[in-house]
Protein backbone atom coordinates (compact mmCIF):
# COMPACT_ATOMS: atom_id res chain seq x y z
CA UNK A 1 0.00 0.00 0.00
CA UNK A 2 1.47 3.38 -0.81
CA UNK A 3 2.38 5.54 1.78
CA UNK A 4 0.48 8.66 3.02
CA UNK A 5 2.71 11.68 1.83
CA UNK A 6 2.30 15.44 1.14
CA UNK A 7 3.76 15.64 -1.50
CA UNK A 8 6.40 18.86 -1.97
CA UNK A 9 5.94 19.68 1.67
CA UNK A 10 8.35 22.06 3.76
CA UNK A 11 6.89 23.51 6.83
CA UNK A 12 8.96 26.85 6.47
CA UNK A 13 6.81 27.36 2.73
CA UNK A 14 4.25 29.24 5.34
CA UNK A 15 6.81 32.53 6.30
CA UNK A 16 8.80 31.79 3.15
CA UNK A 17 5.92 32.50 0.86
CA UNK A 18 3.79 34.37 3.35
CA UNK A 19 2.48 37.74 2.55
CA UNK A 20 5.30 39.53 4.11
CA UNK A 21 8.05 37.46 2.52
CA UNK A 22 5.89 38.02 -1.02
CA UNK A 23 6.22 42.05 -1.00
CA UNK A 24 10.51 41.72 -0.97
CA UNK A 25 9.83 38.52 -3.53
CA UNK A 26 7.46 40.41 -5.92
CA UNK A 27 10.45 43.40 -6.11
CA UNK A 28 13.04 40.90 -6.67
CA UNK A 29 10.93 39.46 -9.38
CA UNK A 30 10.45 42.87 -10.61
CA UNK A 31 14.34 43.02 -11.02
CA UNK A 32 14.74 39.96 -12.56
CA UNK A 33 12.18 40.76 -15.19
CA UNK A 34 14.17 43.62 -16.10
CA UNK A 35 17.56 41.71 -16.31
CA UNK A 36 16.51 39.14 -18.06
CA UNK A 37 15.30 41.49 -21.12
CA UNK A 38 18.79 43.25 -21.16
CA UNK A 39 20.39 39.98 -22.11
CA UNK A 40 21.05 38.57 -18.66
CA UNK A 41 20.73 34.83 -18.15
CA UNK A 42 18.63 33.47 -15.01
CA UNK A 43 21.45 32.88 -12.76
CA UNK A 44 23.39 35.88 -12.96
CA UNK A 45 20.07 38.11 -12.52
CA UNK A 46 18.51 35.78 -9.31
CA UNK A 47 22.02 35.43 -8.09
CA UNK A 48 22.78 38.89 -8.22
CA UNK A 49 18.90 39.79 -6.95
CA UNK A 50 18.78 37.29 -4.66
CA UNK A 51 21.51 38.50 -2.72
CA UNK A 52 20.69 41.84 -2.93
CA UNK A 53 16.79 41.08 -1.61
CA UNK A 54 18.38 38.72 1.16
CA UNK A 55 16.45 35.81 -0.87
CA UNK A 56 17.02 32.56 0.86
CA UNK A 57 17.60 29.13 -1.81
CA UNK A 58 14.10 28.47 -1.66
CA UNK A 59 12.96 31.67 -2.67
CA UNK A 60 15.58 31.94 -4.88
CA UNK A 61 14.60 29.02 -6.96
CA UNK A 62 10.55 29.90 -6.92
CA UNK A 63 11.67 33.30 -8.88
CA UNK A 64 13.69 30.81 -11.23
CA UNK A 65 10.92 28.78 -12.06
CA UNK A 66 7.67 31.96 -11.98
CA UNK A 67 10.14 34.75 -13.98
CA UNK A 68 10.65 34.46 -17.94
CA UNK A 69 11.34 37.36 -20.20
CA UNK A 70 9.17 38.85 -22.31
CA UNK A 71 10.20 37.27 -25.53
CA UNK A 72 9.47 33.78 -24.20
CA UNK A 73 6.33 34.26 -22.36
CA UNK A 74 5.32 35.80 -26.20
CA UNK A 75 6.68 32.54 -27.65
CA UNK A 76 4.86 30.40 -25.24
CA UNK A 77 1.47 32.22 -25.12
CA UNK A 78 1.66 32.06 -29.09
CA UNK A 79 2.18 28.54 -28.89
CA UNK A 80 -0.67 27.41 -26.28
CA UNK A 81 -3.61 25.38 -27.32
CA UNK A 82 -6.68 25.81 -25.77
CA UNK A 83 -9.21 23.19 -27.79
CA UNK A 84 -8.00 20.53 -29.46
CA UNK A 85 -9.83 18.81 -32.57
CA UNK A 86 -11.55 15.06 -31.53
CA UNK A 87 -9.23 12.37 -31.84
CA UNK A 88 -5.76 14.04 -31.48
CA UNK A 89 -2.82 12.49 -29.60
CA UNK A 90 -1.43 13.91 -26.91
CA UNK A 91 2.73 13.69 -25.34
CA UNK A 92 2.66 13.84 -21.50
CA UNK A 93 5.66 15.02 -19.60
CA UNK A 94 5.02 12.21 -17.06
CA UNK A 95 6.71 13.16 -14.05
CA UNK A 96 6.45 16.45 -14.41
CA UNK A 97 2.84 16.71 -14.94
CA UNK A 98 1.77 13.92 -12.12
CA UNK A 99 4.16 15.44 -9.81
CA UNK A 100 2.72 18.72 -10.10
CA UNK A 101 -1.11 17.23 -9.10
CA UNK A 102 0.12 15.25 -6.09
CA UNK A 103 1.39 18.38 -4.71
CA UNK A 104 -2.09 19.88 -5.66
CA UNK A 105 -3.53 16.76 -3.60
CA UNK A 106 -1.26 17.60 -1.18
CA UNK A 107 -2.20 21.16 -1.00
CA UNK A 108 1.34 22.32 -0.72
CA UNK A 109 3.62 25.02 -2.52
CA UNK A 110 2.78 25.31 -6.15
CA UNK A 111 3.83 28.49 -8.16
CA UNK A 112 1.67 30.30 -10.51
CA UNK A 113 4.27 31.59 -13.19
CA UNK A 114 4.13 33.87 -15.53
CA UNK A 115 3.65 32.23 -18.32
CA UNK A 116 0.59 31.01 -17.36
CA UNK A 117 1.89 27.42 -15.98
CA UNK A 118 1.87 25.90 -12.55
CA UNK A 119 5.49 25.15 -10.97
CA UNK A 120 6.46 23.07 -7.84
CA UNK A 121 9.80 23.03 -6.15
CA UNK A 122 9.68 19.40 -5.34
CA UNK A 123 12.70 18.42 -7.48
CA UNK A 124 12.93 14.36 -8.36
CA UNK A 125 17.06 14.35 -8.18
CA UNK A 126 16.81 11.14 -9.93
CA UNK A 127 14.67 9.45 -7.04
CA UNK A 128 10.07 9.18 -6.69
CA UNK A 129 8.28 6.80 -4.62
CA UNK A 130 4.35 6.20 -5.75
CA UNK A 131 2.53 7.88 -2.81
CA UNK A 132 -1.45 7.71 -1.68
CA UNK A 133 -1.97 10.88 -4.56
CA UNK A 134 -0.35 9.28 -7.49
CA UNK A 135 -3.41 6.94 -8.81
CA UNK A 136 -6.08 9.91 -7.54
CA UNK A 137 -3.36 12.37 -9.85
CA UNK A 138 -3.53 9.97 -12.66
CA UNK A 139 -7.43 9.36 -12.32
CA UNK A 140 -7.69 13.32 -12.81
CA UNK A 141 -5.40 13.12 -15.89
CA UNK A 142 -7.33 10.32 -17.31
CA UNK A 143 -10.52 12.65 -16.57
CA UNK A 144 -9.26 15.37 -18.38
CA UNK A 145 -8.28 13.89 -20.88
CA UNK A 146 -11.60 11.80 -21.46
CA UNK A 147 -13.11 15.33 -21.63
CA UNK A 148 -11.08 16.68 -24.62
CA UNK A 149 -11.87 13.22 -26.12
CA UNK A 150 -8.26 12.18 -27.19
CA UNK A 151 -7.87 9.35 -29.18
CA UNK A 152 -4.09 8.63 -27.98
CA UNK A 153 -2.22 9.73 -24.58
CA UNK A 154 2.23 8.57 -24.92
CA UNK A 155 3.44 9.36 -21.22
CA UNK A 156 7.27 9.82 -21.71
CA UNK A 157 9.10 8.82 -18.51
CA UNK A 158 13.22 9.37 -17.59
CA UNK A 159 14.19 5.93 -17.42
CA UNK A 160 17.52 7.02 -15.00
CA UNK A 161 14.67 8.00 -12.21
CA UNK A 162 13.76 5.18 -9.94
CA UNK A 163 10.40 3.39 -9.41
CA UNK A 164 9.62 4.35 -13.43
CA UNK A 165 8.57 1.51 -14.08
CA UNK A 166 6.28 1.37 -11.16
CA UNK A 167 4.58 4.55 -12.29
CA UNK A 168 4.10 3.37 -15.33
CA UNK A 169 2.61 0.08 -14.51
CA UNK A 170 0.23 2.76 -12.14
CA UNK A 171 -0.64 4.88 -15.22
CA UNK A 172 -2.17 2.06 -16.93
CA UNK A 173 -4.26 0.31 -14.46
CA UNK A 174 -5.56 3.28 -13.81
CA UNK A 175 -6.32 4.67 -17.18
CA UNK A 176 -7.36 1.32 -18.35
CA UNK A 177 -11.56 2.24 -18.40
CA UNK A 178 -10.59 5.31 -20.15
CA UNK A 179 -12.20 5.63 -23.97
CA UNK A 180 -8.37 6.46 -25.14
CA UNK A 181 -5.45 4.52 -26.01
CA UNK A 182 -2.43 5.10 -23.17
CA UNK A 183 1.54 4.22 -24.06
CA UNK A 184 3.92 4.85 -21.52
CA UNK A 185 7.62 5.58 -22.67
CA UNK A 186 10.52 5.07 -20.34
CA UNK A 187 13.45 6.66 -21.95
CA UNK A 188 16.64 8.80 -21.00
CA UNK A 189 15.78 11.61 -23.18
CA UNK A 190 12.60 13.05 -22.36
CA UNK A 191 13.18 16.86 -22.57
CA UNK A 192 14.53 16.17 -26.45
CA UNK A 193 11.79 14.13 -27.40
CA UNK A 194 9.04 16.44 -26.43
CA UNK A 195 10.63 19.53 -27.29
CA UNK A 196 10.13 18.16 -31.08
CA UNK A 197 6.51 17.15 -30.72
CA UNK A 198 2.85 19.09 -30.55
CA UNK A 199 0.09 18.88 -28.41
CA UNK A 200 3.01 18.82 -25.84
CA UNK A 201 1.42 18.60 -21.81
CA UNK A 202 4.46 19.78 -19.30
CA UNK A 203 5.46 22.88 -17.47
CA UNK A 204 8.65 22.45 -18.08
CA UNK A 205 9.98 25.88 -19.71
CA UNK A 206 12.97 24.67 -21.72
CA UNK A 207 10.25 22.10 -23.57
CA UNK A 208 8.32 25.33 -23.75
CA UNK A 209 10.25 26.86 -25.94
CA UNK A 210 11.05 24.57 -27.76
CA UNK A 211 8.23 22.27 -28.85
CA UNK A 212 5.59 22.46 -31.57
CA UNK A 213 2.77 23.60 -29.47
CA UNK A 214 1.18 22.97 -26.06
CA UNK A 215 -1.37 22.44 -23.57
CA UNK A 216 -1.52 23.91 -20.29
CA UNK A 217 -3.23 21.06 -18.84
CA UNK A 218 -2.30 20.90 -15.28
CA UNK A 219 -2.93 24.13 -14.37
CA UNK A 220 -6.76 23.82 -15.96
CA UNK A 221 -7.26 20.66 -14.04
CA UNK A 222 -6.23 22.10 -11.13
CA UNK A 223 -8.35 25.29 -11.30
CA UNK A 224 -11.35 23.31 -11.75
CA UNK A 225 -10.63 20.80 -8.78
CA UNK A 226 -9.65 22.88 -6.61
CA UNK A 227 -10.82 26.55 -7.01
CA UNK A 228 -8.86 29.59 -4.83
CA UNK A 229 -6.10 26.56 -4.99
CA UNK A 230 -3.39 28.83 -2.72
CA UNK A 231 -0.93 29.53 -5.35
CA UNK A 232 2.29 31.25 -5.18
CA UNK A 233 2.09 34.11 -7.09
CA UNK A 234 3.20 37.56 -8.11
CA UNK A 235 1.35 40.72 -8.25
CA UNK A 236 1.15 40.63 -12.00
CA UNK A 237 3.89 43.23 -12.66
CA UNK A 238 4.65 42.29 -15.96
CA UNK A 239 1.04 43.17 -17.54
CA UNK A 240 1.58 46.61 -17.46
CA UNK A 241 4.88 46.97 -18.93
Amino acid sequence: MAKTVRRGYVPGDEREFGADSMEKINAAANDIYYLLNRGYNMKSASVFTGNHYMLSERQRLALARMVSQESQLNIRTAKCRTVLEKGETVFIDGFNTIITLEIALSVTTLLKCMDGTVRDLAGLRGTYSLIDKTPKAIKLIGKELENMQISKAVFYMDAPVSNTGRLAACIHEELAKYPFEVETEVINNVDSVLSGLNNVITGDAIILDKCINWINFARSIIDKTFPGYPYVELDGFWLNK
